[in-house]
């Protein structure tokens, strides 16, 4: 298997487009311009990248960024073995070389001077120096550069720099409308259409308090992580509580609001 091989997207990613993304990520492929892409936790932006990257036809190295990673863990470092030391490529150079498209998600969670090793790969240069290896590799003409992460819940300190957003295009998702998301939550859970109702609703009741007791709302993933549970036999309110409250919030009272917009929702079925 060669290395594009390894990295290709094999099965079509089930993704339901919100407007022309699709389109416009095209265009900017074409040209090989970066691209950002914003938005909430769960909305769908690996997705939309794991499935723009399958219709495309081009391999995909996906990086989740943390705030322990180093520039060695995106471009690569000289390991010791039986023989002395031998040079491992990291995803990033690994991504410049074959022409994959690499996706930092969730970006700002690196370190800022980790993020600084993007930028010659963000211009006209298209190249990444490898200091400790000295050699500067030219990325190969199928190589794009795509980043990730949610504005919404950045402070002052995990934001991205302005001389690194400024070399990107940019993409803002959101979660979908209720017709869409019931959709997409019955698509990918087995659910019927009005089951999925219900829960777009129980959604929408949660994403009213954003910036009210709730720094996220509930996001379209937890939604059908809801809905398989329902479809597995789990009683609605069960699996909503399981699903949808636990997870984001340890306020008692936030708790108690969303249980009970549950309830109501759920009423003769909880």
């Amino acid at each position: 298997m060669t290395d594009k091989e390894q990295f290709r997207v094999v099965e079509q990613p089930f993704y339901q487009p919100q407007r022309n993304e699709v389109a416009l990520y095209e265009a900017a492929y074409a040209a090989r311009l970066p691209v950002m892409v914003k938005g909430p936790t769960g909305c769908g932006k690996s997705r939309f990248v794991e499935y723009m990257a399958w219709k495309l036809g081009k391999p995909l190295i996906t990086v989740a960024c943390n705030e322990d990673m180093t520039a060695s863990d995106l471009v690569g470092r000289y390991l010791l073995d039986a023989n002395g030391t031998r040079w491992l490529d990291g995803p990033l150079t690994t991504a410049a070389r074959i022409g994959a498209i690499c996706y930092l998600d969730e970006i700002v969670e690196a370190r800022q001077d980790t993020t600084v090793v993007i930028h010659p790969l963000t211009d006209h240069r298209r190249t990444l120096p490898l200091d400790k290896k000295g050699e500067l590799i030219h990325a190969h003409a199928d190589f794009q550069l795509v980043i990730s992460y949610n504005p919404g819940y950045q402070s002052l300190m995990k934001d991205l720099k302005q001389s690194t957003k400024q070399r990107f295009t940019a993409f803002e998702f959101d979660y979908p409308g209720a017709e869409l998301e019931t959709a997409i939550i019955a698509r990918e859970s087995g659910v019927d259409a009005a089951l999925a109702v219900q829960l777009v609703s129980v959604g929408a009741a949660a994403r009213r308090l954003k910036g009210h007791g709730l720094d996220e709302g509930i996001s379209t993933r937890l939604l059908v992580y809801a809905a398989t549970l329902i479809k597995g036999g789990v009683a609605p309110g069960d699996a909503c509580r399981m699903a949808l409250v636990r997870p984001i919030t340890d306020d008692r009272d936030i708790r108690d609001t969303l249980d009970h917009a549950i309830d109501a929702v759920f009423a003769g079925t909880v």
